[in-house]
């Protein structure tokens, strides 16, 4: 099969072949299934784009596009684009990327369907426009409505007063341009579970953040320093693993990540975010429908897990994506 692997350019050379990590690793394990692949990197030049996809003709496009020119939200209008050309593509579309990536709507879509989740309340990027989810109980949380991979987030995140939440919503608007949302914090232990499927969505084995090594009176969560900043204390104190839970819970953990996955209308794969609290009670803190499929990405390790190796992985996805479009 002719496959385009189609992802963002940091660099404004269109030209460029810098790379994220990720995509030469898709591109050669789909060439070690048999499939003639290119990629396809693209920066913000639309034109370009077009006539890039229209040269390969590809009979399907494996979309690793996390952003596009300056917006990181941009990855919505490009999966539209495909749409429009008619290209069958891995992933989600507009609809359901546009859905997990606010915040707020996701957890309107939860509470319909009677799923857990932190109470919150949503600043408008408009001063005075406001709008709350229920009574909301301090320590709070506060990170941007719709940037992820913890755009924003950081040691001054949690607050525990009205004056330290203005000046974060503040904040947010101002360095990011995008609303805020501020939601209960949930004290617990963290979970990632991988989901693959459609109509019959399967999870994976949960991954948990190991916080044994993080900092004293630090909250337990993954800002911006545990994540990038090699030479932090936060980064060096976190490690995934593979979460070593009773089967009972374990199948707890994976029932409510479906359902919050149904909830959103994943596509294909995708991944949960959770708390677990000492009560036993289960929060979906985020639904990611475009997750890192880096070789030693946490949906990787717990595919793994699961008897999946990278290449049956991808070529699952592959699989999974052309069901869906029921060629």
């Amino acid at each position: 099969m002719n496959i385009t692997v189609l992802t963002y350019l940091d660099s404004e050379d269109e030209n460029s072949k810098d790379y994220e990590t990720v995509v030469p690793q898709v591109a050669r394990t789909l060439r070690s299934l048999g499939h003639r692949v290119s990629i396809l990197g693209a920066h913000g030049d639309v034109k370009r784009l077009i006539a890039g996809l229209s040269r390969r003709r590809p009979e399907l496009v494996f979309n690793l596009m996390e952003m596009f020119a300056d917006n990181v939200f941009g990855d919505i209008p490009v999966t539209g684009l495909l749409d429009l050309l008619g290209l069958r593509y891995t992933g989600s579309g507009p609809g359901e990327l546009y859905l997990s990536q606010d915040k707020g709507l996701t957890k309107k879509l939860l509470a319909f369907d009677g799923i857990l989740y932190p109470r919150f309340a949503v600043f408008s990027k408009q001063q005075g426009s406001f709008e709350t989810g229920g009574n909301l109980r301090m320590p709070l949380f506060v990170k941007p409505l719709r940037s992820d991979s913890s755009l924003g987030i950081g040691g001054k995140s949690l607050v525990h007063d009205a004056v330290a939440l203005m000046e974060r919503v503040t904040a947010i608007r101002k360095e990011l341009n995008d609303s805020a949302l501020a939601e209960e914090y949930i004290e617990g232990r963290e979970f990632y579970v991988g989901v693959l499927g459609n109509g019959q969505p399967k999870a994976l084995p949960p991954i948990e953040v190991d916080f044994t090594g993080f900092p004293e009176g630090v909250p337990k969560v993954l800002d911006s320093k545990a994540k990038w900043d090699e030479n932090s204390k936060e980064y060096k104190g976190t490690k995934s693993v593979l979460a070593n839970l009773p089967d009972e819970l374990r199948a707890k953990l994976q029932k409510v990540a479906v359902a919050a996955f149904r909830a959103l209308r994943v596509r294909d794969y995708g991944r949960v975010d959770l708390r677990l609290t000492d009560t036993g009670d289960i929060y979906v803190l985020e639904v990611n429908a475009s997750c890192y499929l880096e070789r030693s990405s946490e949906f990787a390790m717990s595919a793994a897990a699961a008897g999946l190796d990278y290449p049956r992985l991808i070529e699952k996805i592959v699989n999974l994506t052309l069901e869906r479009y029921g060629k």
